[in-house]
């Protein structure tokens, strides 16, 4: 429910608070120390539980390579039960409530609520507990010192990326409680492409969960819109990948309705969209895949905005979308690599 730059991220990234201190690094000369990849999982691990356990609200605002969007975000743990608070500050008005996998998300102005069930996002990090991560086979970790953000000190932190499928980070962790403060992507150059960031927030604040449950409760006068998503798999879905992308795997797959908001009874031959994602750990790349429709779909083309990239292309009968915070060569990989089944 972060916005989405910072989604893949805010459980990956708060490990900086478990470098050394700024004070252990400020004397020497020698080139920071390079995170060993065995230490990597560990470390990722602990951030999962640091970022369950993490009371805060404040302002986040993000700027893409011009646009800069903001919102108020206010998250809060009760036991083992998560809530999330998200009011948008730019645009049209959009509020954001999650209580767990439960997500509610009202436009005001239009009286239209769409309540769904999602992954907690706390839970991404499902296939480091599978054991099988690699992230340090594909980033280089390196400490980069103390830095300040919204008034917090942090640890800063620099991830290289050790190919061409994937973006450097550069991230900032509240020193003592690890919340991410700060995250910017950066191109091949060592160039910012995006940065995401707190312009204020309080950490530890009390847990307020009748601040999302609340308005959860009150959609008297809004037309409720439930979104029907079908897991499945891409396989069963008459497709497949012939060739892994290097340190990206496949961690969901669901058949989801074309206008995003298809009712129970539309029917089961409603047209729909296979959806999958894929992550390295660190960001997601998402596949959509749709019967093509020569009104809907009317050229192929890449786009970006900031770090994301959006590959449209058509493929036979059907119509590929790949979005992601990655390069354009790891989205055409995705593209090139799909492959319908006889």
């Amino acid at each position: 429910m972060l916005p989405h730059s910072l989604l893949a991220l805010a459980v990956a990234s708060v490990f900086c608070a478990f470098l050394p201190p700024a004070s252990a690094q400020a004397g020497s000369n020698s080139a920071p120390p390079r995170v060993e990849p065995k230490e990597v999982r560990a470390w990722l691990m602990r951030i999962h539980d640091a970022a369950n356990r993490s009371n805060f609200q404040g302002t986040f605002v993000v700027s893409a390579g011009g646009p800069v969007s903001s919102a108020r975000i206010a998250h809060f743990c009760d036991g083992t039960n998560q809530f999330e608070r998200i009011e948008s500050l730019d645009g049209q008005t959009r509020h954001v409530y999650r209580y767990n996998d439960l997500v509610h998300t009202l436009w005001p102005n239009a009286r239209v609520a769409m309540v769904e069930q999602r992954d907690p996002l706390n839970a991404f990090p499902a296939l480091l507990q599978g054991g099988d991560d690699r992230i340090g086979d594909f980033y280089d970790l390196r400490p980069q010192g103390a830095d300040r953000v919204a008034g917090h000190e942090a640890n800063v932190l620099l991830l290289r990326p050790r190919d061409a499928f994937r973006f450097g980070y550069r991230l900032w962790a509240e020193r003592s409680s690890g919340l991410l403060l700060r995250a910017d992507v950066l191109g091949d150059r060592g160039e910012v492409l995006e940065t995401s960031a707190f312009s204020d927030v309080a950490i530890g604040v009390r847990s307020q969960p009748e601040t999302v449950l609340q308005p959860m409760k009150r959609l008297d006068g809004y037309r409720i819109v439930r979104p029907s998503l079908t897991p499945t798999k891409l396989e069963a879905e008459g497709w497949m990948l012939r060739e892994s992308i290097p340190g990206f795997r496949q961690v969901s797959c669901v058949k989801r309705p074309l206008d995003g908001t298809t009712e129970p009874d539309a029917g089961e031959h409603a047209p729909q969209a296979l959806q999958t994602i894929y992550s390295d750990g660190l960001t997601y790349v998402s596949v959509f895949i749709e019967p093509f429709s020569p009104e809907r779909h009317t050229r192929a083309m890449l786009t970006t905005i900031g770090a994301t990239q959006t590959l449209m292309r058509r493929q036979g009968d059907w119509w590929i979308t790949v979005v992601g915070d990655v390069p354009a060569v790891t989205l055409r990989a995705f593209a090139n690599g799909l492959e319908r089944k006889k």
